[in-house]
């Protein structure tokens, strides 16, 4: 093939007839540099050689980004490779995904951890359930916030979450170092508080430990530095709940509320042992006043149905039926004018009740323990308390094999036959309305 010297004149005149394909001018001063064009196209440098017992070609680029020399220099390049055993292809290709995983892995360590914890509250779940509880996605969207809002209650602004100040960190940042500096620093505000935030964040760097996007982003263990465990508040198992005698005092309190829905609430977590949030979650659509059973939203499992015992039902019916922010009536069973439509913070109403009653420290929770408690001393099994309760059966008290909502009515009967004899109120199921209960004054 012919050769000639490149010049810019040459180069720029250079031009493929239109009855071709293709046309092609060799250097004749740098060994493969050639220049192809076609009839539509712009001309490009283009390098050519036998590589392996095979003709090679790459193309270099447009004249107007490569001058002659440039080119030349280029083509030397590449005859250099061949000549070393390597394909001029193949060092291309290693480049250009060098290159684009630099930038991806640029990209990706900058992501920071506010971007990460809105997917984690949207994808991640707690284990063996498929979704967090409300309450506990509210309390995620508490730690995390920047504050600065006006407060629902009282005058001032809100404070900054504990974990405020890690949502602007890069994911690359969060280090045992770090996350150290972190705890100390938010401990001073609330010891307490900076450990459920600190056990929050330690579930999220689980989750992104188990993302291929993200894993290779964050230390999973970062959480645990022994400058963190060792200086965590000590575990204190709660331990209140309701004694016998305090039982009469508690439940007139409860009875005295002016709110009804509140005192029924508060009512129905003793008489059932549920959680303060499953309890507040029922609908009217989970109360079967026919068949005298009841369907409550599960921790560990979806739901669990419980027998719907004669004054716990007489109760329920008892309530007056509230209504949505849209005026038709609510679907919830303890109805409220909040933004869920239902029963949110009852703890102002069960702080006049423990006024009232002369009882210190009882936390709602606390009213889940009276029920166990006093359901031992009713003489009801171990395994029935647990499974009206939600607990997972164990082989000590159900051998694996819970009791139909039948088998239980009995027990938790008893058990609310108990506490309303505690409390002094005599009921009679048969009785219609209130009519049906007589206080009795206690001995």
């Amino acid at each position: 093939m012919a050769k000639v010297a490149f010049t810019a004149g040459r180069v720029r005149e250079f031009k493929c007839e239109t009855d071709r394909a293709q046309a092609f001018v060799w250097d004749s001063t740098a060994p493969g540099l050639g220049l192809r064009a076609t009839p539509a196209g712009k001309p490009a440098y283009v390098f050519q050689s036998e590589f392996q017992g095979k003709t090679l070609r790459v193309t270099i680029g447009s004249p107007d980004a490569w001058s002659i020399p440039q080119a030349q220099e280029k083509a030397r390049e590449l005859q250099r490779q061949i000549d070393e055993g390597r394909d001029p292809r193949e060092v291309k290709a290693a480049i250009i995904a060098a290159d684009v995983a630099k930038r991806t892995t640029d990209a990706t360590s900058a992501i920071i951890v506010s971007v990460a914890w809105s997917r984690y509250t949207v994808e991640g779940s707690p284990k063996r359930r498929d979704d967090w509880k409300p309450r506990y996605v509210a309390d995620m969207a508490k730690m995390a916030s920047p504050g600065g809002k006006k407060k629902l209650r009282g005058e001032g602004l809100t404070l900054p979450g504990h974990l405020a100040p890690l949502m602007g960190w890069r994911l690359s940042d969060v280090t045992e170092d770090a996350l150290t500096a972190w705890f100390k620093l938010e401990s001073r505000r609330s010891k307490h508080q900076a450990t459920r935030a600190l056990m929050m964040f330690r579930g999220f760097l689980r989750w992104c430990s188990t993302e291929p996007a993200l894993r290779g982003l964050v230390n999973r263990e970062a959480g645990k530095a022994p400058a963190i465990m060792d200086n965590l508040p000590e575990a204190k198992r709660r331990t209140d709940a309701l004694e016998a005698a305090q039982v009469p005092g508690w439940w007139s309190g409860a009875t005295q509320l002016s709110n009804l829905t509140a005192s029924a609430y508060l009512r129905a977590l003793v008489l059932t042992g549920a959680r303060r949030e499953e309890m507040a979650a029922i609908k009217w659509s989970d109360v079967e006043f026919r068949w005298q059973k009841l369907t409550i939203a599960d921790k560990v499992g979806d739901t669990r149905t419980i027998p719907l015992t004669a004054y716990m039902s007489w109760m329920l019916a008892s309530l007056p039926r509230g209504k949505g922010t849209d005026g038709l009536p609510s679907p919830f069973v303890f109805a409220s004018a909040s933004k869920s439509g239902r029963l949110a913070d009852p703890r102002s109403s069960h702080e006049k009740v423990l006024l009232s009653a002369g009882v210190d420290g009882l936390t709602l929770h606390g009213l889940r323990r009276s029920f166990s408690l006093l359901g031992e001393a009713a003489g009801a099994p171990a395994g029935a308390i647990a499974q009206v309760m939600g607990h997972r059966p164990s082989a000590t008290a159900e051998g694996y094999r819970p009791r139909s909502v039948d088998a239980l009515r009995p027990f938790l009967q008893r058990i609310e036959d108990y506490i309303l004899a505690l409390a002094g109120v005599e009921f009679d199921a048969a009785a219609v309305g209130p009519a049906g209960l007589r206080l009795v004054a206690a001995a």
